[in-house]
């Protein structure tokens, strides 16, 4: 299988092979790794085991983006890969339940997600497309090879440079993904008295180079079930007090733009 060989070991960093249902390295101790009966594998550590998002935003994101609102942008980021690595093998970190990692393996890509929900994880393997593999890891600590991807994506997710560098092959792109200036303020301006924009990132990469940098905007038109599930699967979700609930709540519908910051950088050759 084609991730076999994109795999190492998170105890030992040996490389991996596939033995029936089980993955097992080629270390001194051969660590075993069984495949769940879902199709993904379990390669979090046992202090990092049991995080990530939990179900009832793993239920929020699915039926929001189940109904094509961020289609967009998942049309985007597989262009941009595809320019860039071609039909090559993309990692992406931090794939929540693998809404974005299914589109970049139907557009013809490799894509292995990870992340530390294993809800979200199990969720992504039962409808994996062809070309898709999903493992329960932490992006900070990547079960990756050195040097044996072509492509990382970090979509709304924490980027680690450090990690993207050791795993990316010399000349492979990183496509970080993050909320631009004015995204969801039209759903900030209903949920706040004072809406505020969001802040540039902080944590872009410092020694890639930047190939390119666009904002990506569009108005979607949601409903009230759909203002409800963008509503839970975004951090306003905790930071909003009754009043602003209830203003939410006696919405029918509402027209809410969404910018998105795409950025792209390039390991050194």
């Amino acid at each position: 299988m084609w991730w076999t060989e994109l795999l190492r070991c998170p105890v030992c960093g040996g490389r991996i092979g596939q033995e029936g249902r089980s993955l097992f390295c080629d270390g001194a101790r051969r660590h075993c790794f069984d495949l769940a009966k879902e199709g993904y594998v379990n390669l979090a550590s046992a202090k990092a085991s049991g995080g990530g998002d939990d179900a009832a935003l793993i239920a929020a994101r699915t039926a929001f983006l189940s109904c094509g609102h961020y289609a967009p942008l998942a049309r985007r980021v597989c262009e941009l890969l595809r320019e860039h690595i071609a039909d090559g093998t993309v990692v992406d970190a931090g794939c929540g339940e693998g809404y974005y990692t299914a589109r970049m393996a139907e557009s013809g890509l490799h894509a292995f997600g990870l992340d530390l929900s294993k809800r979200g994880i199990r969720h992504a393997a039962k409808t994996a497309p062809e070309g898709a593999f999903y493992a329960v890891a932490g992006i900070f600590d990547l079960p990756v090879a050195d040097g044996a991807a072509d492509g990382v994506v970090s979509l709304f997710a924490p980027v680690c440079e450090s990690e993207f560098l050791r795993v990316l092959r010399p000349g492979g792109v990183a496509v970080l993904v993050g909320a631009g200036p004015d995204h969801l303020l039209d759903l900030k301006k209903v949920l706040y008295e004072n809406a505020y924009r969001n802040e540039p990132r902080a944590d872009a990469p410092v020694r890639m180079q930047e190939l390119s940098s666009e904002l990506l905007s569009f108005e979607m038109e949601l409903n009230a079930p759909d203002l409800q599930a963008l509503f839970a699967m975004t951090p306003y979700f905790y930071r909003t007090g009754a009043e602003g609930r209830a203003r939410l709540a006696a919405l029918e519908g509402l027209s809410v733009g969404a910018q998105m910051e795409i950025r792209v950088f390039q390991k050194p050759l």
